[in-house]
């Protein structure tokens, strides 16, 4: 094979894996972008969430058996969904204890519009999360194996005898289940009652209370399908990502990136963000070493800030 036919082959090979990767990634950002597109908050333990639903998600698969009553491709999804309905019944019980102290009609107009509490209890909430999972699982490194984890399908050749590019199964069961969830919340958030209930508590939470919403229940929903989402995406992960206690650190900068490209509400946009941001991540890893690979998504961010502000789609896409 020549070397401009290897080059290009590397090229559409990263496309590729940069598509999968970043479709999980954008449904992690979507997650994130719906709490702080309702709430207004910035939740520094949706890491944690991450980390809760890939843990879920290995005991439902293993210690259940639906692995072996679903077999690798249903199984690995099935169990992401259930994970997801942990977190949400998780999340949605936080939120009353801690988060709704901070949140909505009753810091409006106080310094900072509470967002200095909702720094620290979240950051805290990250800690004890994190910390809690190292007692509980320990700090080995865990992942579900399943078939399709180190297979993958050929395509091609695309050029001649030679050009070949492949799709890691595991990767593609996980991106098509990510497209199906997004493309449902979607068509929740902008078509059903509960969904512009939702959109009117997130801009302005005193005229939805006039309109006899329940701005503090839409806010628990929130965040509980928030922290639900991001774990259903930390669970499709787990099978080809190795994780433990302290994974949610690596990926919270990464959605907090995808929420702002995408631009700041938009929970459409938070998805396109992370699927940026997973095509920067792979491309940038045929000139660049692992290790410069988060730098190269923060110029691409920085140019995209510097040149749209308001980010990729700004308000070109319903606030949430």
């Amino acid at each position: 094979m020549t070397p401009g036919l290897i080059v290009v082959e590397n090229i559409l090979q990263a496309l590729l894996t940069g598509i999968l990767v970043g479709g999980v990634y954008g449904l992690l950002c979507a997650g994130l972008g719906m709490i702080f597109g309702v709430m207004r908050v910035i939740n520094f333990a949706q890491g944690e969430f991450l980390m809760l639903g890939m843990y879920a998600s290995m005991f439902i698969f293993t210690e259940l058996g639906f692995g072996l009553a679903l077999g690798p491709y249903v199984g690995p999804v099935v169990s992401a969904l259930l994970a997801g309905l942990m977190l949400y019944a998780f999340a949605a019980t936080l939120h009353p204890l801690l988060l709704a102290r901070f949140t909505g009609i009753r810091v409006a107009g106080t310094d900072g519009e509470g967002h200095y509490a909702q720094l620290t209890l979240t950051l805290g909430l990250a800690l004890v999360l994190s910390n809690g999972a190292l007692i509980l699982f320990g700090s080995n490194p865990q992942t579900i194996q399943t078939s399709l984890t180190a297979s993958a399908w050929e395509i091609g050749p695309l050029y001649d005898e030679h050009l070949t590019v492949f799709l890691n199964k595991g990767r593609t069961v996980a991106f098509v289940a990510t497209l199906v969830v997004v493309a449902v919340l979607a068509l929740f958030i902008t078509r059903s009652r509960a969904g512009k209930m939702l959109r009117a508590a997130a801009d302005n939470p005193e005229a939805a209370t006039y309109m006899g919403i329940d701005v503090a229940k839409s806010h628990r929903f929130a965040f509980g399908l928030g922290a639900a989402i991001t774990g259903v995406g930390g669970a499709l992960m787990a099978v080809n990502f190795p994780f433990q206690p302290y994974v949610g650190a690596e990926f919270i900068v990464i959605m907090f990136a995808g929420v702002v490209l995408g631009g700041l509400g938009s929970i459409v946009g938070a998805f396109w963000g992370g699927l940026t941001i997973g095509l920067v991540q792979q491309l940038s890893a045929i000139v660049l070493p692992a290790q410069l690979q988060n730098a190269s998504i923060f110029v691409v961010f920085l140019l995209i800030v510097l040149f749209r502000p308001q980010g990729l789609f700004g308000r070109s896409v319903d606030r949430a």
